[in-house]
């Protein structure tokens, strides 16, 4: 037996706010919302938002990767809807732009294809 993965939950101090931003960036509506946690359907990956009261440590341990056929495009759309641009990072080949969200949550964008 194995198991699947069904959903990536990020924990936020304000649910709805980051799932309204979050459902606007990547173009989907929100889905579900349970007051302490809200669910987007981000086809194929499903996103839910945890309130939690603590804030968040330190550099996330865990983040998402998405890609774009016209990164550039996507950064400067992104950062105009209130992510923060950290910066281009680039391996063997391949490269992209990490951003965090209005909550401080680290995500990357990549070219398309190249992951």
């Amino acid at each position: 037996m194995r198991i699947s993965p069904e959903m990536i939950t990020i924990d936020c101090a304000d649910p709805q706010t980051l799932a309204a931003w979050w459902a606007e960036a990547l173009g989907v509506e929100e889905v579900q919302d349970y007051e302490a946690f809200v669910v987007l359907a981000a086809t194929p990956l499903v996103l839910g938002f945890q309130r939690v009261p603590e804030p968040r440590p330190g550099k996330n341990r865990v983040h998402i990767d998405f890609s774009s056929p016209d990164r550039a495009a996507d950064v400067e759309r992104l950062a105009k809807l209130g992510a923060t641009v950290v910066g281009e990072q680039s391996m063997q080949g391949m490269s992209w732009t990490v951003l965090k969200d209005p909550e401080g949550n680290e995500f990357c964008l990549a070219d398309e294809g190249a992951h």
